[in-house]
């Protein structure tokens, strides 16, 4: 967690080596990310990015991009784990319905469900959710996470994002800051002990947001 333009996006996108750090080192099972085949490296995690990119063909055709011999079946539990099923089903189509150019036929929060679903047809080891429940309504967040906690209890979860209750029952939380690492803890050591993880709580709660789901 962290304010636009502190870093977030940047760290993820280090792990799929969309680009390389300039200095350190990543590491996976101790191993480091250079010296992993890079198709099995990305073939190991699923990553929704923070701007859900969809193409102009069926919701089913954009669900494989995320493995390609998924089942029907796999397209389903994908689609119901991201709360994409509540509206989907009610498409004429359902996952065969085309999306425009753009992805123009569909509001932010359905985009968002579908990425996180092309990122949950994977199963991967790793998952990464970058800021993807932005435009998300609350009571579906929660269901999403609930559903990732069940689905995705044996892989690596990396979640990024503006809203305290999306991260609150992280194991760890970094707070992120021009770019260094400002903080790290559970959700009551950082309460306690750094300032500007507190001063987000404290906005979000002054702004309505939902803090103690």
């Amino acid at each position: 967690i962290g304010m636009t333009g502190s870093g977030k996006s940047t760290l993820v996108k280090l792990i799929p080596r969309l680009f390389d750090a300039d200095k350190g080192e990543i590491f996976i099972d101790g191993v480091p990310i250079q010296e992993i085949d890079i198709k099995t490296l990305r073939e190991s995690i699923g990553f929704a990015p923070q701007k859900a990119t969809l193409f102009s063909k069926t919701i089913a055709e954009n669900l494989k991009y995320g493995r390609e011999a998924a089942t029907e079946k796999e397209l389903l539990d994908a689609l119901e784990q991201a709360r994409a099923d509540e509206f989907v089903e009610n498409l004429e189509d359902g996952v065969d319905h085309q999306i425009t150019q753009g992805a123009t036929n569909l509001s932010g929060g359905q985009k968002q469900r579908l990425a996180m679903a092309r990122a949950f047809i994977r199963k991967p080891a790793i998952l990464i959710l970058d800021d993807t429940t932005s435009a998300v309504d609350s009571i579906s967040e929660r269901a999403i996470q609930n559903s990732i906690a069940a689905h995705f209890a044996d892989s690596t979860k990396l979640i990024v994002s503006s809203k305290i209750s999306s991260i609150k029952e992280a194991d760890k939380i970094l707070v992120i800051h021009d770019g260094y690492l400002h903080g790290i803890g559970t959700h009551e050591e950082l309460l306690a002990t750094d300032d500007i993880y507190a001063d987000i709580v404290a906005t979000q709660a002054e702004k309505g947001g939902v803090i103690h789901e």
